[in-house]
């Protein structure tokens, strides 16, 4: 048979993250406490596997679980000389829950349980404290009803807020057994209002009813949130731990608290925490009762005039202070710790490694290497790479007040405050005023490009998190919230609704790219602060990694933040946002509109200018770095007027007729623009727009060659998907360069390769690779066609999707190993047994995320390119993808 239960001193020979996979943290850590001779007040813990089996068998108890639970509490009761349900000397236990990794507050616990209308004499007389022992009482019917029975907290919340008002008194602790015996009274008559049973006497009972509570908070509404926000997988189910109860709430002599062995704030080396004299646990954590610091210095910085645990309690404070020191040597990381003080004996109830924020997790990993606690490896191992944004763009003062209207997806982080305008040419226009506003669109599209950049934020009511306005902000790095379905935008009256509010351009919205959220007025901000210990990481992790970190950019200003950042070249540079520049959209709609080659090509010619001037300046600022030119890749339709009035503006400045513009539009509609005529496709219809580009290219090169400027440009020819397309447009570059050679008298070099980012193109890499220098795989693209998803149209389903755990995650956010991932991998495979020299990247959205960063290492991908403001994030990852697989 199974074991599903372990007791906390004997628990199964496995290394540490098996033995916490089995047990989940909280359990493994109160095993390692008493192996290190910690005192921990005895219990045992209910594995993992036990409830991914209560799942199984339709939230049924595994078979075998009853019998070894009451085998694990007679051992709890002859190790403490208490029995469970006695009435004279009763034992008391809390039931916890406990993941493999730490979820704050998203689960449930219940303390005191097996008291009842007799235990509670029982332990009155063995206290000799009556108040004491109806106090833990009401405590337990309160927790237990909220958390196993379902009845609301606050309607015992509000029995004794009404009682205290009766009584004259403040305090919870003011309130005395007589007090509480009559409260408990009405608390039982609310139970049997609302739920018409009594509450539970049977101390079995009471104990299967919170197990069960605990297992089936794993799927709780806030848990699954908080799963899907930190990618941690369902299957991994949570432990129960059931312990022996101790009590910082017998009097003056006992207290409980939380701490952290270095502030998770700053990560400054300094014992940090909170605590309650003659309190429970959750008084700390629920904000019932106002706590205490637990050192002397923290409670003079905060003027506070309630005395610390240092002063009132000082013996115990000094032992609170050697434990400590103890875990955080034995566990080599910043510990969040759980006390209870117990007349005047200390008891430690948890300890974890504790949650702190991108600026303290830099410090302490690079203060702990300083120690000689843990190696640079392990440093870098230590830090989130994600959090690296909340290092690098503004966010929201955690002191300012929010008034939040609406939520989206987090899809670019930072924040900011700004004017509502519902039109890209009003962002524009505002911002040359030096006003300040949020672009609020449906969603958007490459021509709102300018008025995206203009704004300081964007907000669009569709679209996920690689959508094109997520995509195009991250890029910049501008916060954005996409996809947030609860704005209704009427752009003829000027305005959008939000239940019953509405907000009119012009008014101030703030919004938050870091958490989704969309609040009335402008909420204060607070700059980044990027230390010196970012650069000495950052440093670390370049000397580790063996892939190179590139950007995606395309404009001057994202070049140079890119470099700022670290990139080592551009991955991504994509043309066609050039087009949609002020001064050359004219040009660009002239080409279009063009009925011969040579009015395409005449039109094409002024274009020629810009595209120059572009490369020239991208080449200049990258100094002999790597630039990839992705050749023009959307359908030519993109760039043709929308509205009525654009029509007519386009007409007169051309000559032209608004019905010639008109027919020109209709010829150029397609069913399925995403899959039509565009990328390569347009280039073996129309040779001459790839053929200006090259030449704008190579005469940015032969400038920067007579400045003493090394340019190493890739041309990218985009959605191929034969061999014989990529060999007619090599053939193209290669001949546009022999001219320009030949003009000038100078030598080219430059490489030619292929966006992958179609299935055949994949499946065809040994062919493909035959007339390419390097691949690039545009997975963004890649994954929409061979999952047969549009990604502007998923955040509609995906969330279904990952909630009935068809994807573990939304595949636009980090790569589909088993379905993508395999075409990659067959690519790379292939196309190196064709040329085993040949450079291998990705430009997708994935180039900056952690979990696709660990694949490319495994992919044997030569760089990753992501937007500027991941490259950090992309460094870390990359390094830590590289000590890895080292480890594998």
């Amino acid at each position: 048979m199974a074991t599903w239960v372990y007791n906390f001193s004997k628990t199964p020979k496995k290394d540490k993250a098996g033995l916490k996979n089995l047990l989940g943290g909280k359990g493994a850590n109160l095993s390692e406490m008493i192996k290190i001779g910690l005192p921990v007040p005895p219990g045992f813990t209910i594995t993992t596997e036990a409830c991914n089996e209560f799942y199984k068998r339709n939230r049924k108890n595994p078979i075998g679980l009853d019998k070894q639970v009451k085998s694990a509490i007679k051992e709890v009761e002859k190790k403490i000389g208490k029995k469970f349900g006695d009435k004279k000397n009763p034992l008391l236990v809390s039931v916890r829950s406990g993941a493999r990794v730490s979820m704050p507050g998203m689960m449930d616990t219940v303390l005191n349980l097996g008291l009842n209308d007799e235990t509670v004499l029982g332990l009155a007389a063995k206290t000799k404290n009556e108040t004491f022992a109806y106090d833990s009482y009401r405590r337990f019917i309160q927790m237990y009803s909220n958390v196993v029975l379902g009845v609301d907290h606050h309607n015992f919340e509000d029995l004794i807020e009404n009682y205290k008002l009766t009584k004259g008194v403040t305090l919870d602790t003011d309130l005395d057994a007589e007090d509480w015996k009559k409260l408990i009274k009405d608390f039982r008559d609310v139970i049997k209002r609302e739920i018409k049973k009594d509450f539970p006497q049977d101390v079995y009972q009471q104990l299967w009813g919170a197990v069960g509570a605990v297992f089936q908070s794993w799927r709780n509404q806030r848990a699954k949130t908080y799963r899907k926000l930190n990618n941690i997988p369902e299957e991994w189910g949570t432990a129960v731990n059931v312990q022996s109860m101790v009590f910082g709430n017998m009097g003056d002599d006992c207290a409980t608290g939380v701490a952290f062995t270095r502030n998770p704030s700053t990560g400054e080396k300094s014992f940090y925490g909170e605590y309650l004299i003659n309190a429970q646990g959750e008084d700390v954590v629920a904000g019932i009762r106002t706590p205490q610091n637990i050192t002397k210095k923290a409670r003079l910085e905060a003027k506070s005039d309630a005395l610390s645990m240092e002063e009132t309690m000082p013996k115990v404070y000094g032992q609170l202070v050697q434990i400590y020191k103890k875990l955080e040597k034995h566990y080599k990381d910043m510990q969040d710790i759980e006390f209870t003080v117990e007349n005047k004996k200390l008891w430690m109830l948890q300890t974890r490694s504790g949650k702190r924020t991108a600026k303290a997790a830099i410090k302490i990993a690079v203060d702990m290497v300083k120690e000689n606690l843990i190696k640079k490896d392990e440093a870098l191992l230590r830090i989130d790479p994600k959090m690296l944004d909340t290092l690098l763009h503004p966010t929201l003062d955690p002191k300012a007040e929010k008034d939040i209207i609406a939520k989206g997806l987090p899809a670019s982080p930072g924040a900011a405050s700004g004017k509502i305008t519902f039109s890209a040419d009003d962002a524009e226009t505002l911002k040359s005023q030096n006003q300040k506003t949020i672009l609020v669109r449906l969603e958007t599209s490459p021509e709102d490009i300018h008025g995206m950049n203009a704004a300081e934020g964007i907000l669009t009511c569709r679209g996920g998190m690689t959508s094109h306005a997520a995509v195009v902000a991250r890029g910049m790095g501008k916060p954005c919230v996409s996809g947030s379905g609860t704005i209704q935008i009427d752009y003829q009256s000027k305005e959008f609704k939000v239940g019953n509010r509405v907000f009119k351009e012009g008014e101030i919205i703030t919004i938050d790219g870091s958490s989704g959220e969309v609040m009335s007025g402008e909420v204060k901000t607070i700059k980044p602060d990027i230390s010196g210990d970012f650069s000495k990481i950052m440093s670390w992790a370049d000397k580790t990694r063996k892939m190179q970190v590139r950007t995606n950019a395309e404009t001057p200003l994202d070049t140079k933040v890119a470099r700022e950042f670290g990139a080592e070249g551009i991955g991504l540079c994509r043309t066609e946002h050039m087009f949609f520049d002020e001064e050359r959209i004219l040009y660009v709609r002239q080409m279009i509109l063009s009925k011969s080659k040579e009015d395409r090509s005449e039109a094409l010619g002024k274009i020629l200018p810009f595209q120059k001037k572009d490369f020239y300046e991208i080449f200049s600022i990258m100094k002999g770095l790597p630039v990839t030119i992705r050749l023009l890749d959307p359908p030519l339709h993109e760039f043709l007027p929308k509205s009525e009035k654009e029509i007519s503006s386009l007409a007169s400045s051309l000559g032209i007729s608004e019905k010639e513009i008109k027919d020109r539009i209709s010829d150029l509609h397609e069913e399925n623009p995403m899959l039509g005529h565009r990328g390569c496709r347009l280039a073996i219809s129309y040779p001459e727009i790839y053929e200006m580009q090259c030449e704008a290219i190579f005469e940015a090169v032969l400038q920067c060659k007579k400045e003493k400027i090394k340019v190493l440009p890739e041309i990218m020819i985009p959605l191929v998907a034969t061999g014989q397309e990529l060999e007619i447009l090599k053939e193209l570059v290669d001949s546009k360069a022999k001219e320009m050679s030949k003009k000038y008298n100078q030598k080219l070099d430059y490489m030619v390769g292929t966006m992958i980012e179609l299935p055949r193109a994949a499946l065809n890499a040994h062919d493909i690779s035959k007339h390419a220098d390097f691949f690039s795989f545009g997975t963004n693209d890649l994954t929409q066609t061979t999952l047969g998803i549009s990604r502007d149209d998923a955040g509609k389903f995906l969330d279904d999707y990952v909630d009935n755990n068809i994807f573990k995650i939304d595949p636009f956010v980090s790569i589909d190993v088993n379905g993508v991932g395999q075409l990659v991998e067959l690519a790379c495979k292939n196309a190196k047994r064709n040329k085993s020299k040949i450079k291998l990247g990705i430009c997708g959205e994935h180039g900056g995320d952690p979990d696709s960063i660990m694949f490319c290492q495994k992919a044997g991908l030569n760089y990753v390119s992501c937007s500027p403001y991941r490259v950090p994030i992309a460094r870390l990852s990359a390094a830590q993808a590289k000590i890895l697989s080292k480890r594998n």
